[in-house]
Formats: structure tokens, C-alpha cells, sequence
């Protein structure tokens, strides 16, 4: 925190645009490249057995999905073009086109009984993706225009309410808990790295739990039994425990190798969403402890590439809009993990990568081209030291240079 504080000090207050945009960050493109290739993989391995049970063709599920990855990726490479400066100018309209989306969603049920899609009959679109952007877009604004003033309660805490209330509104009348979870973290994070004071923030959380019971008198009450099921695992086998106890086994079943690529049993009908929600125990299952860590270190070592571009973002717009999306990848990986571990009572939420889903892989890889488009401004830390001169010291006054002698000269 301390270091990414500094780092947004160090930042002016207006962009100093070069003339021509640089290359994007290879190393963190490379991770995102190999995260999704094995996602691939995993996607074919979890849904061959539900997909010729609803299709009559094993392939039908993964092939939607190599479809919707490769519109994701040309979405990604157009988006690292586009500046993201934009991004900063047009926030409140990025995030009233996403408020406005998400609401329109509520109006449309499916066979679930859920109204998070909006169903444009050859395929569904779940605007609240896009929502979780246009709350990251809005909360990077604020703290580039109210960076100085962030300890402070009314530019660090109220004015982010003015954006999030809304926000949480419309999703909690989709019932889509999960995300309410997940952005909840988001924005505490993104407001405790800017400056914001940890009691205020502290204070917070009476609120959100005000807010839950509310929702359960409200009926909700889906939010009780979740807990005790999660307390309980084996108390209802049959029924609600069903998901989180095959996920267990499946976990258990894969020892430290695995049993192989392709080999599961839990994902012939046992485990609820193999190639969704619950990719992960699948992964367990077929590549063991040593191939579930091994995803679990890509993982950190994408946070920690995101993060490093962050750092060396341009402008403090730049730094907070690259720390919000990946920490929506970490955050969201880190509890999807914990839900199938149940380390964490059971919620719908995705494993970044992996999970099969159009709308929320065309939205992710578009987040990743922003990324990479802010890549292409940042500099190098050699560079930056050569900017400064070589013969700088911090303190702005001139520092001896050293002369490299050989032998020869003695």
C-alpha cells in the first residue's frame, strides 16, 4: 500500500502524452495467453459430459466458448489501442450506459426464475459484467480528481456512495449476491490504496451487515441456509449441500497428481456447473494439488504483472484504473476458489480464464486490452532514471559522476 501511495504521489496531476504510444507489457500478455489457453483446455475436459447430455455432442459447450474467446481476443487487441484517457472524460456516461443496462436486465426472467440477462433470442447478455467496469471507471475518476482530499470523508467515502449505492440497488433486486461481494472489496480496496481512512472504511461494515438482514426480511432468505450449509457441509447431502459436498470429493479424489486430463468422474452429472462455478474442483480432480497450485501461481504472478503496470502507469487515472480491473481478476479467483474449498459460504461467481460464459469473456478480455493499452504509456524503470539524468540525485542537485578506470589506467 505504502509503495502504491508513493507511486501515485510521484504522478501528475495532468497527463504528459508522448507523441507515439510504446509496445504493451509482453510479460503480462504472455500470462493472460497462457491463463486462458489452459482455460480452454479445462473448459473442454469439465463440459464434455454436460454437453452431450444437453446437446447430444460433447463439443457443443466449449466450442461456443473457443467462439466467444476469440471475439474476446480482437476485442482486446482493438481496445489496446483505443487511449484510455477517454475512458476518463466519458466515466459518468460509461457508468450510467452500465446502470442503465443492468436495470433493463431486471425486466427479463429466464427458466431459472433469475433476471440478470437480457435475452436477444441467439444469445443472452448479462449487462452487470459490464457494470462492475463502469463502478472501476467511475472510483479511478474520483481519486485522480480528489486525490489530495482522499482522508478526508466527504471526497474520500460520500462521494463514491453517490456511484455505488445505485449500483448495489439495482443488482441486489437481481438477487446476484456475488456481485454485490465481490464489488464491495473492489472499492474498498481501490478507496483504502488512494488515501481513504480505515475507520472510515471500518465503519462500513456494520452497514453491509445492516444491509444483509434487511435482505433477508426482504426475502431473501436464501442468505441463512447458504451459511448454514457452509457451516455444515454433510447436514443435507440430497439437497442443499449437494453442490459444495461433490466439490469436496472432487477435490479429495485428485491427491497430489491428479488423476489426469479428462479422467474426472465427478463431472459426469455429480458436480453441479463443472464447466462454470465449479471449474476449479474439476481442475483439482484431474490435475491434483501440483497442478491446482500451479494455476493458483499464474494467477498471483498476473495480479503481481497488473500491479507493476500500475505503478508505472502515467497519471493517477491510469495507476487506479489498472489496480480496480485486476483486482476484479484476483478478487473474483481468489473467492471462487474459497467458495469451492468452502472456505466461504456457496455463491455463483466465476473463476476468471476458466469459467464458460460469453458476455463475462468478451468483457474481460476487453478489460485486459485496457490494460494493455495502458501499458503502452508506461515507462520502464531504466528509462524513467534516464529521463531524470543520469547524474540526478532525487533531491534535484547534481550528483558526481563516476568514472570507470580498468587497469590500465593504474
Amino acid at each position: 500500500q505504502k509503495g502504491m501511495r508513493a507511486s501515485l504521489a510521484r504522478k501528475p496531476s495532468k497527463l504528459k502524452r508522448r507523441s507515439k504510444a510504446g509496445r504493451i507489457d509482453i510479460s503480462f500478455f504472455f500470462l493472460v495467453i497462457v491463463l486462458m489457453t489452459i482455460g480452454l483446455i479445462m473448459v473442454f475436459s469439465a463440459s464434455y459430459a454436460t454437453s452431450l447430455n444437453e446437446n447430444d455432442s460433447g463439443l457443443s459447450i466449449v466450442l461456443r466458448q473457443v467462439l466467444f474467446v476469440g471475439l474476446g481476443l480482437v476485442t482486446m487487441f482493438i481496445v489496446s489501442y483505443i487511449p484510455y484517457q477517454l475512458y476518463q472524460k466519458l466515466h459518468r456516461l460509461i457508468y450510467a450506459v452500465c446502470l442503465v443496462l443492468t436495470l433493463i436486465a431486471c425486466f427479463f426472467r429466464d427458466e431459472r426464475g433469475a433476471n440478470r440477462w437480457i435475452d436477444f433470442k441467439v444469445f443472452t447478455f448479462q449487462p452487470s459484467e459490464m457494470l462492475k467496469f463502469g463502478l472501476i471507471c467511475v472510483c479511478a475518476a474520483l481519486v485522480a480528481r480528489n486525490y489530495r482530499q482522499m482522508d478526508t470523508f466527504k471526497k474520500g467515502i460520500a462521494e463514491f456512495f453517490y456511484f455505488i449505492i445505485p449500483a448495489f440497488g439495482v443488482v441486489a433486486f437481481q438477487r446476484h449476491m456475488s456481485w454485490l461481494m465481490l464489488m464491495v472489496l473492489i472499492c474498498g480496496c481501490m478507496m483504502f490504496i488512494a488515501g481513504s481512512k480505515v475507520y472510515y472504511l471500518v465503519l462500513l461494515v456494520p452497514v453491509a451487515l445492516l444491509g444483509l438482514v434487511i435482505l433477508q426480511f426482504l426475502g431473501f432468505d436464501y442468505i441463512g441456509s447458504r451459511i448454514d450449509a457452509w457451516l455444515d457441509p454433510f447436514s443435507d447431502i440430497q439437497g442443499s449441500t449437494w453442490q459444495i459436498v461433490q466439490s469436496l470429493y472432487a477435490i479429495g479424489s485428485g491427491g497430489l497428481f491428479g488423476v489426469g486430463l479428462g479422467n474426472s468422474t465427478q463431472k459426469f452429472l455429480w458436480l453441479s456447473e463443472p464447466q462454470n462455478d465449479f471449474i476449479f474442483a474439476v481442475v483439482c480432480e484431474e490435475l491434483g494439488l501440483v497442478g491446482a497450485l500451479m494455476i493458483i501461481l499464474l494467477f498471483a504472478l498476473f495480479v503481481a504483472s497488473g500491479f507493476s503496470i500500475a505503478m508505472r502507469a502515467p497519471d493517477k487515472f491510469g495507476s487506479m484504473l489498472v489496480i480496480g480491473i485486476i483486482l476484479e481478476f484476483g478478487v473474483q479467483a481468489l473467492l471462487n476458489i474459497a467458495v469451492v474449498s468452502n472456505a466461504m459460504p456457496t455463491t455463483g461467481i466465476s473463476l476468471p480464464f476458466f469459467s464458460a460464459g460469453g458476455s463475462a469473456t468478451l468483457v474481460q478480455l476487453a478489460q485486459i486490452g485496457i490494460v494493455l493499452n495502458v501499458s503502452r504509456y508506461c515507462r520502464p524503470a531504466i528509462s524513467r532514471r534516464k529521463a531524470e539524468g543520469e547524474g540526478s540525485a532525487p533531491d534535484g542537485e547534481s550528483r558526481p559522476k563516476i568514472k570507470i578506470i580498468s587497469s590500465r589506467d593504474i
